[in-house]
C-alpha cells in the first residue's frame, strides 16, 4: 500500500494545485477563495513531500513490485545507492523536481510578508500553474508508482556510472537551484500581472535567487569533480550538452543577481530583472527538456521515449511563451527607476549582464544548433570544446577584467574614479602576463592571458576591503569579495590545467616504469579485487619524485547488474597539483594500458568554485541577519 498511498497523495496535491490556481485567479472578486490560497499551498507542499518520502521508502526496502524500483535498483546494492537511486532515474528525478517546487511554494506562502497581498497571490497562482503542468506530466506520462505484475525476483540495478556518493548530493543541489529560479519566475509573473515591479519585489526575490545560485554553483562544481574522477578521461569540463544544461541557468542567475542588486538598492533595471527572471527559469526548463527528451546521448542524460520529451517541450512552450507574451504586453507599464551614468556601478553591472548574456547565448546556440541541424537535415554535427573554448574564453576574461573596476565605482555617477586603486590590479596582470613567458615560452595565448587576469582579479577582489574596519564590514560585502576571489582562483586553475598538464599513454608490463612530468611511475603488479557488487583488476603503482614515493591503485571494474565495465581513476592530491592514473584491459604479451596525467594546480578549479559558493552563502546570511535586525529594532523600541 505504500505505492498506492504515494500515488493518492500526488493526485490530491495535483487537485490542490488546480484549486490554488483557480483561487488566485478568482480571489480578487471572491474573498472566500482568496483565504484558501495560503493553506492550500501549504497542504499541496506537504502532500507532495509525503509522496516523495513514500518513493524513497520503496527504494530503501527494494520493493520490486514497483516498476521504477525493479528497473533501477537491486537488493545487493549498498544502501546509499538505493537511497540516491530514488532520483537516479527519470520518474524519481521528476518527482523530486515537483516536490521541491511545491515545498518552495508552501514556504513562500507561509513566510513572505514583504509583498503586497495581491502580488503574493498572483505569484502563488503562477507557482500553482507550474506545479499543475508537472503534476500532469508525472501522473499521465511518468507515474513513479506504477506496479509491475508479476514482480521480478531481482531488479536490474543502477547504472554503474551513477553508483557513486556524488549521486547523493549532486542532482538534488541542481534541482533545488532550478526550483529556486522557478520562484523568481513566478514572482516576475505575479509582479507583471499586478504592475508592481519595484524594490520590494527585488528584496523578496533576492534570497530565492541567491540561494538557487549558491546551490547551482555547488552542484556544477561537484558535478565537474565527479565526472573528472569517475569517467577516467582526465578532464574536468567537456562542454557536454547536459553539462551546458546546468551552466546556462547559472549564467542567467548570475546576471539576475546583479540586476536584483540594482533594483533593490537604486530602483533601476526593472525590465532587466523581469526579463532575466524569465530567462533563468527558461534555461532550467530547456535543461529539463534536453536531459529527459531522449534526443541526447550522454552519460548524464535519461534517455526516455520522445513522447515524454514532447510533453516537456509543450510545457516549455506554454510557460515560457506565456511569460514572454505577458512581458511584451506589460513591459510598457513598468516604471523605470532613477537614471545613472555609464561610469557608475549600475553601468558596470549592465555591462556585466551584457557579457553574461552573450556567453549564455553562445552556449545556448552551440548546444542546440547541432540538434536543430540534425532534425532539419538529418546530418549530424558536432560542436565541442574547440568552439566553446575559443568563443567563451575571451568573453570570460573580459568579464573578469570588468570585475577589476565595477565594485570600486560609486552608485549613479562616478566622475572621479579612484585611478590608483584601479591601476593596481592592472599592473599585477601585466607583471603576471610577463612572468608567464619565463615559466613557459610555448604556453598558449589564452592560458597566458588567463594566468595574468587571474592574478590581477585576485588583487582587485580584495580592494573593496581596503580602509574598512574588517570586523564591521557587512557579510554581504565579504560575500562579494570572496565570490570574486573564487572567480580568480578558478580561472587560475583552468589556465594552469591548460598550460602545464602533462600526459603519458603507454602499454606496460608489471615492473616497467613510465615518466609523466616530474614523476617516475612504476607498475608493480595487477591483482584481482572484489567490491560489494563488482569485481575488478587493480593496478598497484608507485610514483616517486624528489625522493618521495606515493602509491596509486587504479581499477578496471566489472558490474554484473547491469553488465558494465568502468574505469576507476586513482588520484593523489598534493600541494602543487594532482597525479592521475587510469588502467584498462590487458593486451597480448601481458601489457596493461596505462594513462597518466600530472596536473599542476588543477585543484584551484574546484577551490574557486567552493569560494564562489561560500561568498554567495555569506551574502545570503548577511541579508537574512540584516532583515532580522530591521524587524527586531522596532520591537525593541516599543519594549
Amino acid at each position: 500500500m505504500i505505492a498506492e498511498a504515494g500515488l493518492a497523495a500526488l493526485w490530491l496535491a495535483a487537485a490542490l494545485s488546480l484549486l490554488q490556481l483557480v483561487a488566485s485567479l478568482a480571489g480578487p472578486r471572491v474573498p472566500e477563495l482568496r483565504r484558501l490560497i495560503v493553506p492550500v499551498a501549504a497542504a499541496q507542499g506537504a502532500l507532495t513531500l509525503f509522496a516523495f518520502l513514500m518513493l524513497l521508502w520503496l527504494f530503501l526496502r527494494t520493493d520490486l513490485s514497483v516498476q521504477l524500483v525493479a528497473a533501477n535498483s537491486h537488493s545487493m546494492k549498498p544502501w546509499i545507492y538505493r537511497f540516491a537511486g530514488t532520483w537516479g532515474n527519470h520518474e524519481g528525478s521528476m518527482l523530486l523536481w515537483v516536490t521541491v517546487l511545491t515545498v518552495a511554494g508552501a514556504l513562500l506562502a507561509l513566510l513572505e510578508r514583504r509583498l503586497p497581498e495581491r502580488t503574493l497571490h498572483a505569484t502563488l497562482g503562477a507557482q500553482a500553474a507550474l506545479a499543475l503542468g508537472f503534476f500532469a506530466f508525472l501522473l499521465l506520462a511518468s507515474n513513479p508508482f506504477a506496479r509491475l505484475v508479476p514482480a521480478p525476483r531481482q531488479g536490474l540495478g543502477l547504472n554503474p556510472l551513477l553508483q557513486d556518493p556524488g549521486l547523493a548530493f549532486h542532482p538534488p543541489t541542481l534541482y533545488f537551484g532550478y526550483v529556486g529560479l522557478s520562484v523568481a519566475f513566478s514572482l516576475a509573473v505575479g509582479a507583471l500581472l499586478t504592475r508592481e515591479v519595484g524594490p520590494a519585489l527585488a528584496r523578496t526575490m533576492r534570497p530565492w535567487v541567491l540561494g538557487a545560485w549558491v546551490l547551482l554553483t555547488v552542484g556544477i562544481t561537484a558535478g565537474s569533480y565527479w565526472a573528472y574522477y569517475e569517467l577516467g578521461w582526465g578532464g574536468w569540463w567537456f562542454w557536454d550538452p547536459v553539462e551546458n544544461a546546468s551552466l546556462m541557468p547559472w549564467l542567467a542567475a548570475t546576471a539576475l543577481l546583479h540586476s536584483i542588486s540594482v533594483l533593490a538598492a537604486r530602483g533601476g533595471l526593472r525590465t532587466w530583472t523581469i526579463m532575466l527572471a524569465v530567462v533563468a527559469f527558461s534555461m532550467s526548463m530547456v535543461g529539463t527538456f534536453l536531459v529527459r527528451s531522449g534526443i541526447l546521448t550522454s552519460v548524464h542524460s535519461f534517455a526516455v521515449d520522445p513522447a515524454r520529451g514532447s510533453f516537456i517541450l509543450a510545457l516549455l512552450a506554454l510557460y515560457v511563451g506565456g511569460a514572454l507574451f505577458l512581458f511584451a504586453t506589460r513591459v510598457g507599464t513598468v516604471k523605470e527607476g532613477a537614471g545613472f551614468d555609464i561610469v557608475s556601478r549600475e553601468g558596470a553591472l549592465v555591462l556585466n549582464n551584457l557579457l553574461l548574456s552573450v556567453i549564455l547565448g553562445t552556449v545556448f546556440v552551440g548546444t542546440l544548433y547541432p540538434l536543430l541541424a540534425e532534425a532539419v537535415s538529418g546530418e549530424k554535427l558536432s560542436v565541442g570544446p574547440p568552439y566553446f573554448n575559443a568563443v567563451t574564453g575571451p568573453l570570460t576574461l573580459a568579464l573578469a577584467l570588468l570585475l577589476f573596476i565595477g565594485p570600486l565605482l560609486r552608485w549613479r555617477r562616478d566622475s572621479r574614479p579612484n585611478a590608483p586603486r584601479i591601476a593596481a590590479p592592472l599592473v599585477v596582470t601585466v607583471l603576471a602576463f610577463a612572468a608567464s613567458f619565463v615559466l613557459d615560452p610555448a604556453m598558449s595565448a589564452l592560458a597566458r592571458l588567463g594566468l595574468g587576469v587571474a592574478a590581477g582579479l585576485a588583487v582587485a577582489s580584495l580592494l573593496p576591503l581596503a580602509g574598512r574596519n574588517l570586523r564591521r564590514t557587512p557579510l554581504a560585502t565579504w560575500g562579494m569579495v570572496i565570490s570574486h576571489l573564487g572567480v580568480a582562483v578558478a580561472i587560475a586553475g583552468a589556465a594552469a590545467d591548460t598550460a602545464f598538464t602533462e600526459e603519458t599513454l603507454a602499454a606496460a608490463r608489471p615492473g616497467e616504469t613510465l615518466a609523466v612530468g616530474p614523476w617516475q611511475v612504476r607498475l608493480g603488479s595487477v591483482v584481482p579485487v572484489a567490491g560489494p557488487n563488482w569485481t575488478a583488476v587493480e593496478g598497484r603503482l608507485s610514483a616517486s619524485r624528489g625522493g618521495r614515493t606515493i602509491d596509486l591503485q587504479p581499477q578496471s571494474r566489472f558490474f554484473s547488474d547491469p553488465p558494465t565495465e568502468t574505469n576507476e581513476a586513482a588520484i593523489r592530491t598534493l600541494w602543487d597539483g594532482q597525479l592521475y592514473a587510469v588502467i584498462s584491459g590487458a593486451e597480448d604479451g601481458g601489457r596493461w594500458q596505462l594513462r597518466l596525467w600530472w596536473k599542476p594546480l588543477v585543484t584551484l578549479i574546484w577551490l574557486g568554485g567552493g569560494l564562489i559558493a561560500l561568498g554567495g552563502l555569506l551574502a545570503l546570511l548577511g541579508r537574512w541577519w540584516r532583515g532580522r535586525r530591521r524587524v527586531r529594532e522596532p520591537e525593541l523600541a516599543y519594549a
